[in-house]
């Protein structure tokens, strides 16, 4: 077994006004910044290899916490297409039932122009099995869509309902890897550390 830890790049502006980010490259806040600068990592994750997604958000977060991290492209978030930049809410509202039903297929739930949580598993999954392969614990600092897709993987929850666990997405997450690459649950919502004086 190989141990894959998720960790989720610190919030934004667009996270603060609920807005889908998706693919674009928004900068960390600043009072994500000031509290990156007191946290570190855990010991549970000390000498792991880190990958960072290639957007902005993710490697600063990787930065502010000291890490030498090296980009991997398929950890980029979900694509949102066209309802980036937009609100749930406001897509609800705008789209009526016709997004609901889209919501309630779950992994399948396609933005316009976009990229569905199954689309992100089948590209995350050759990235798993690399991992596991090499041996190596890993630690990915990644985003909210990529998180939810290995979770799914790991319990099978099909995203059509309430997940089976309650995620705090600022906290890590936390696998083992099977040979092949499938993931299972280690632990969940494991805080980061205080950095020391």
């Amino acid at each position: 077994m190989t141990t894959l830890a998720l960790l989720r790049h610190a919030p934004t502006e667009w996270n603060a006004g609920k807005r889908l980010q998706g693919r674009a490259d928004i900068a960390l806040s600043e009072p994500a910044r000031t509290a990156l600068r007191r946290q570190a990592l855990p010991p549970e994750v000390a000498g792991f290899r880190v990958l960072v997604s290639p957007l902005a958000r993710a490697q600063e977060t990787a930065r502010l916490l000291g890490l030498d991290a090296r980009v991997e492209p398929r950890l980029i978030e979900m694509h949102w297409g066209r309802y980036e930049g937009q609100t749930i809410a406001a897509l609800r509202a705008e789209h009526g039932p016709a997004f609901s039903a889209n919501e309630a297929r779950g992994l399948d739930f396609t933005p316009e122009d976009g990229e569905s949580p199954s689309m992100v598993q089948e590209r995350i999954r050759p990235l798993l099995t690399e991992i596991a392969t090499a041996a190596r614990p890993t630690l990915a600092i990644t985003h909210r869509g990529v998180i939810r897709a290995v979770y799914a993987l790991a319990t099978g929850w099909d995203m059509s309902g309430e997940a089976p666990h309650k995620l705090d997405l600022y906290a890590m997450q936390i696998f083992t890897l099977d040979a092949t690459g499938r993931p299972a649950i280690a632990t969940l919502n494991l805080p980061l550390a205080e950095r020391g004086p």
